[in-house]
């Protein structure tokens, strides 16, 4: 008899602690949750004059539409007034977001490019090519950003420069091909360890 009281609380024990783990590492999923619904509510403040939002993708589209030469990454004269407000409204919104412990941002810049309408398979023969001119457009934003003082605190905010070339998932198309020679920005919180909340189970 006392041999299966032993083997009984053990396994009390046992359970017990299971469920206790348990238990804190679904108020972590919790907490990452919230903050995830917190930043997403900070950048609804982006959507506006520069930046729209992307329902389906997740992603804000910047509005300021570059008019780039054919494989041309420069930007032009006419278009850095916008770009410069529109990383003005960028730097705000998200230095705003609240500073908790564990918890970075990855800011992506993402350059695209149109496909040429008149060759239906220089996209694919080009494919590289087409990555290389929308990443260097994309870091032509950033620098332009930085020439003007326009920085992101680097202990929060890691800055990833990408180009989806002539692919990338919602493309304009068609009459709208051109459009495609555009900008995408997405803040991702890079939520690291995030501290367990004790719980009490006393009254």
């Amino acid at each position: 008899m006392t041999s299966l009281f032993i083997v009984m609380l053990v396994l009390f024990v046992l359970s017990y602690k299971l469920f206790r783990d348990k238990e804190s590492e679904l108020l972590v999923q919790v907490e990452q949750l919230n903050k995830i619904r917190e930043i997403e509510a900070a950048l609804k403040g982006l959507e506006g004059k520069y930046f729209k939002f992307d329902p389906v993708n997740k992603r804000h589209e910047l509005k300021v539409q570059t008019k780039f030469d054919p494989n041309s990454w420069v930007i032009k004269e006419a278009d850095k007034k916008d770009l410069y407000a529109a990383g003005l409204t960028l730097k705000k919104i998200i230095d705003d977001i609240k500073q908790d412990q564990g918890v970075k941002y990855l800011v992506i810049i993402e350059g695209m490019a149109a496909r040429d309408p008149y060759d239906p398979s220089f996209h694919i023969r080009q494919r590289d090519y087409g990555y290389q001119l929308s990443y260097n457009r994309a870091l032509a934003l950033l620098n332009l950003w930085q020439s003007r003082n326009i920085n992101f605190d680097e202990k929060r905010f890691e800055v990833i420069i990408a180009g989806s070339g002539f692919y990338g998932t919602g493309r304009y198309k068609n009459k709208r091909e051109y459009d495609n020679k555009r900008f995408l920005i997405q803040v991702i919180p890079k939520i690291g360890k995030i501290e367990r909340t004790v719980v009490s189970t006393t009254p």
